[in-house]
């Protein structure tokens, strides 16, 4: 008779013993809803891959360290968030993201999308956006955006829940002021 192990269990066979199949498992419970959850983050498939390979990578480094507390799924979560957070920072992200929705695009005329993030990137909106610290960004994003509480933007940016809302603020009170 096969048990099924838990996720604790296979990430302590996988830091303890370097358990391939233990690492295996893992993956394949997790990476499909991962992959699910970044895609509603970047539209670039081959970018969210990139961050799911990422973030098991560290899993299986050791990099990423699991301290037993909470939910193994939001562990995760928060790796691969940072992962993909670091991404599209480094790579200009706006570039890549036109060139997806002129894949996708089949006709002449620009899509709802392309109109809204035309106005997002050329308005005011966009320099406020822009001249705000990355740190205060990743919130509003996580807020507002994801539509995330207070309590799952801290577990996904990993700061306590006070911080993010003094940063919600913060960046509150700077958009007012530079968009009055």
């Amino acid at each position: 008779m096969s048990t099924t192990r838990s996720d604790g269990d296979l990430l302590r066979a996988i830091a303890a013993e370097g358990d391939r199949r233990a690492f295996e498992e893992l993956y394949r419970r997790h990476a499909p809803w991962l992959a699910a959850r970044l895609r509603g983050r970047c539209a670039d498939p081959a970018m969210v891959d990139d961050v799911v390979q990422e973030t098991f990578l560290a899993v299986w480094r050791g990099t990423a360290r699991y301290r037993e507390e909470g939910d193994v799924a939001g562990w995760l979560w928060r790796i691969g968030a940072r992962r993909l957070i670091d991404a599209l920072r480094g790579d200009g992200a706006r570039g890549r993201l036109r060139q997806a929705l002129a894949r996708l695009r089949h006709r002449d005329e620009a899509s709802a999308e392309e109109r809204v993030l035309a106005g997002v990137e050329h308005g005011d909106l966009a320099g406020a956006l822009v001249r705000l610290s990355p740190e205060l960004r990743a919130v509003l994003q996580a807020t507002v955006i994801d539509g995330l509480t207070t309590r799952e933007a801290a577990v996904l940016l990993g700061i306590p829940p006070g911080t993010v809302k003094t940063r919600a603020l913060r960046a509150r009170k700077q958009l007012r002021e530079a968009l009055a």
